[in-house]
């Protein structure tokens, strides 16, 4: 998979001229959404087949701040795969290679009506490209 690169937005930092910390989520998605794309399951297609993705959890470390116009690249990977749940890691480091943020996401697998989709199951490729991909 190739980094995601994002570059710092002035209207993304604070008074004090650091990134605020809650871009780092959004972040995260942009990354995911590169990643999604790039195995084959863009969020459309996902969505395409009545497949919704919420966040259930999100952690972060702030190792090193940002400023504005700084190049952030995002390494996303694969931390573990269920039949309904997902766990990305994204290791975020800057343009000089220091490690800015480390981050986890957990998502789960849900039809529009609410109830879960049991991805191995109903989504075999998607499910195996992910347990490809899969630290776990």
């Amino acid at each position: 998979m190739t980094t995601y690169k994002h570059l710092v937005q002035y209207y993304e930092t604070d008074r004090m001229g650091i990134t605020h910390h809650s871009n780092y989520i959004r972040w995260m998605e942009e990354a995911r959404v590169h990643f999604l794309t790039e195995i084959g399951w863009p969020y459309d297609k996902l969505e395409e087949e009545g497949i919704i993705s919420p966040v259930v959890s999100v952690s972060c470390q702030y190792l090193t701040t940002s400023t504005f116009a700084d190049e952030i690249a995002i390494v996303i990977t694969v931390a573990k795969v269920k039949a309904a749940r997902l766990v990305f890691r994204y290791e975020m480091t800057n343009q000089k290679g220091e490690a800015v943020c480390q981050a986890q996401s957990e998502h789960s697998f849900l039809a529009q009506s609410g109830t879960f989709v049991n991805i191995k199951k109903e989504y075999p490729d998607f499910y195996s490209k992910l347990s490809e991909l899969s630290q776990s």
